[in-house]
Parts: structure tokens; C-alpha cells; sequence
């Protein structure tokens, strides 16, 4: 199994452990600039970064909510039902000298079938921006999961963690000039 790796996001200006296996999706289709986007080579799991306009009208809590529901409704979810929101630990961030607060989200969206989302999104007012990593669980499908796909276990909430806390930003130029 490949190692967990620490990989540059967005030209270099971040980086971040990324699970086993990760496959970067701007290899496979194109990718908005705003999005870092990476699938599971056997699961239907994905991981997403993306640099968001900061909504400084949300705070705290609220701002967590609205995200997850902003995203429902681009993904035409006909259901999205919020399960937990807590606070991040600064302390435990890689970014906690530039993030002002950071929320963790556990949620379900129905789209084509009910996909549970675990999101953490870290405000960087200082910037304009809102970073929103989300991570897609849809329900396994067991049938994927034969003995010669095991060389490459489906993600945990585990390696979403470790992409949030590593999440490291090398290069403040990338959200212009300030």
C-alpha cells in the first residue's frame, strides 16, 4: 500500500497529507482553479479543497451550515439533513496563525443516493476567503471491495483529519495581492 504523502494543492501555494491512493481528478477531467479535487482508485469516495469567497455575512456555526447547504443545492440534493457541527481546534490546524475559527460538519445529502459529507471549513478573513474541504462517503458498495481491490482500503474520517490538520499554506500570494 502507498505510503500517506504530502502533496502540493493549488500550483505549491498549499500542501497536505493526502490518504493512500489518491487520485488527483485533474488528471482524468478538468477541475475548476478554485478546487482541488481527488477520488479513491476503487471507492466512490472523494476528497475536495476549495478556495471559497469568504461569506462574511455567516458566522460561526452559521457559517458551517451554509456552506453544507450551499452545496446540497449545486449538487441538486433533494434532502440535506445537518447530524453534527462542532468547533475546530485551532491548535491543532497546520494554518492555525492564519485562520480566524474552523468548524467541522457531519452531514447526509440525497442526490442520486443518500451520501453522508464530513466538511471543515477554516475562515481566513484576512484574505477574503472561506477554505472549504469536504469529504464524499457515499454507502459502499461491497461488490467493489473484492479481495484484489484490498491493497487500497476505502478512506476513514481518519485520513479526512489528517488532510485538515496538515493542510499547510506556503504561498499567501495565490489569494492576490493584499
Amino acid at each position: 500500500m502507498e505510503p500517506t504523502r504530502d502533496c502540493p494543492l493549488f500550483g505549491g501555494a498549499f500542501s497536505a497529507i493526502l490518504p493512500p491512493g489518491a487520485i488527483d481528478v485533474s488528471d482524468l477531467r478538468p477541475v475548476p482553479d478554485n478546487q482541488e479535487v481527488f477520488c479513491h482508485p476503487v471507492t466512490d469516495q472523494s476528497l475536495i479543497v476549495e478556495l471559497l469567497e469568504l461569506q462574511a455575512h455567516v458566522r460561526g456555526e452559521a457559517a458551517a451550515r451554509y456552506h453544507f447547504e450551499d452545496v446540497g443545492g449545486v449538487q441538486g440534493a433533494r434532502a440535506v439533513q445537518v447530524e453534527s457541527v462542532q468547533p475546530l481546534s485551532l491548535e491543532n490546524l497546520a494554518m492555525r496563525g492564519c485562520c480566524q475559527d474552523a468548524w467541522f460538519l457531519s452531514g447526509k445529502q440525497q442526490v442520486a443516493k443518500n451520501v453522508m459529507l464530513h466538511q471543515a471549513l477554516l475562515r481566513l478573513p484576512q484574505y477574503q476567503t472561506d477554505l472549504l474541504l469536504t469529504f464524499n462517503q457515499p454507502p459502499s458498495d461491497n461488490r467493489s471491495l473484492g479481495p484484489e481491490n484490498l491493497s487500497c482500503p476505502p478512506w476513514s474520517l481518519g485520513n479526512f483529519e489528517q488532510l485538515v490538520t496538515s493542510l499547510t499554506l506556503h504561498d499567501p500570494n495565490i489569494f492576490g495581492p493584499q
